[in-house]
């Protein structure tokens, strides 16, 4: 009768791993064998949560004849109501908690008339406002709020409109959907398709494609492996902007940039998270995480995805990742770096580059914050798991377009010179 019971059991346990195995696809069962877990000192909890997702909807305040949207890929807007007849409270709530306070907002408003309008800007209590608004009419481009029309900032935040019967987009920071995205990827490898492919890592939790740029000359077996992502974190676009001039520069197809491309594999990525960003989200995935905590073990199928595609193809081509550049934003331009460096693929890399960026940028001194990742992030992800240089490339929520645009185009500049001299 034990013996019976046992092997009743093992039949059972047989046949879940069946239905299992046929749930997925070949190339996912490949992928997750081949996946390994990556150790972090410090572990954290990324088992999927529910999010809040808003009410899409047009708000009408008809009785002062002021109207508002969240009808869009990349809006966030969460209640809106009259405090008086010239005051609107926003009120702004992220997609669970907890989350850090990267409260991002982004609407549609208009007017039935001409009018002056007050917005005062709500977040759940332990929260505040943190960016300055940007303003886009339909037929112009970004600008950013004009301080005089900044009636209070912090908690509380009031500005200043003036509105009609055109729609003003009002956002934290510029849109940049998975549209928009994909959009501009299209864009830059036009006409230069036999060295720049782009593929597909995966999809997210809720079924969208996260796009990679395969890029290098010639043949990728046993070419070097550089790997470029971003936007882990929705409203993080000033990073996605430095690392769009990052990469235009690396395809510019300049001496330098040739001659890189021809000793090195280039694995970008250029929206990690694309639920996060389409939805809105103050920082997390559809599945309500902070990606960039979960670079352990995998949780999340976007961590997954684009963990495996990098595995698979140092694999496959039998290439060695020399390094993993992150970009992001924050409240200012740093750099987070790993302390461990001798056992790294490139020991001197960064101590070269941040002296050639110093060197290349007038009246720039690199702002570095360095340790070793505790928590589960891609910094760490690249040195305990590659043995490669991992560096976290943040820049400031309001830095200017133009300092972005130096920055990220010298540091390609440099990253593509320092490594073709490792080469020769």
């Amino acid at each position: 009768m034990y013996f019976s019971f046992i092997y009743f059991l093992k039949k059972i346990y047989f046949l879940f791993g069946l239905l299992f195995l046929l749930s997925c696809s070949p190339s996912e069962i490949v992928a997750q064998s081949a996946l390994k877990e990556v150790y972090f000192p410090k572990n954290v909890s990324t088992t999927s949560r529910t999010i809040n997702f808003q009410n899409k909807q047009m708000f009408k305040l008809s009785d002062i004849g002021v109207y508002a949207s969240n009808e869009f890929q990349g809006a966030r807007l969460n209640a809106f109501e009259k405090l008086n007849d010239s005051t609107i409270t926003v009120s702004i709530e992220p997609e669970n908690v907890p989350i850090n306070n990267s409260a991002y907002y982004s609407f549609l408003i208009w007017a039935k008339e001409k009018k002056d309008i007050y917005l005062k800007f709500e977040y759940p209590s332990e929260y505040k406002h943190r960016y300055i608004p940007k303003i886009k009419t339909v037929d112009g481009g970004w600008q950013q709020l004009n301080k005089k029309n900044i009636v209070k900032n912090g908690n509380g935040a009031i500005v200043k409109l003036n509105i009609d019967r055109t729609p003003i987009l009002i956002s934290a920071q510029e849109l940049a959907t998975s549209k928009d995205t994909e959009k501009w990827i299209n864009g830059l490898i036009a006409g230069k398709e036999d060295y720049a492919r782009i593929l597909s890592a995966g999809k997210s939790k809720f079924n969208r494609n996260i796009p990679v740029l395969d890029i290098y000359k010639g043949s990728k077996e046993k070419k070097p492996i550089v790997v470029l992502m971003t936007r882990q974190h929705p409203p993080e676009v000033t990073g996605f902007f430095a690392y769009q001039y990052f990469l235009e520069t690396i395809l510019s197809e300049s001496e330098l940039s040739n001659t890189f491309l021809e000793n090195y594999r280039v694995l970008a990525f250029p929206i990690i998270n694309p639920d996060g960003v389409d939805l809105g989200n103050w920082r997390h995935n559809g599945g309500g995480i902070d990606l960039n905590r979960d670079w352990s073990i995998y949780n999340q199928p976007e961590t997954r995805n684009v963990a495996t595609f990098i595995t698979n193809s140092k694999n496959k081509s039998d290439g060695e990742i020399m390094l993993g550049l992150d970009f992001h934003s924050t409240y200012k331009d740093v750099f987070y770096t790993n302390k461990t460096r001798s056992k790294t693929t490139m020991p001197n890399f960064v101590g070269d580059w941040f002296s050639a960026l110093e060197q290349n940028i007038p009246n720039y001194i690199v702002n570095e914050k360095s340790s070793d990742s505790r928590t589960p992030n891609t910094k760490g992800w690249f040195l305990y798991g590659h043995d490669a240089v991992g560096i976290t490339y943040e820049i400031g929520d309001s830095t200017p377009k133009d300092k972005i645009e130096l920055v990220g185009t010298v540091s390609a500049n440099e990253m593509m010179r320092i490594l073709t001299e490792y080469i020769k």
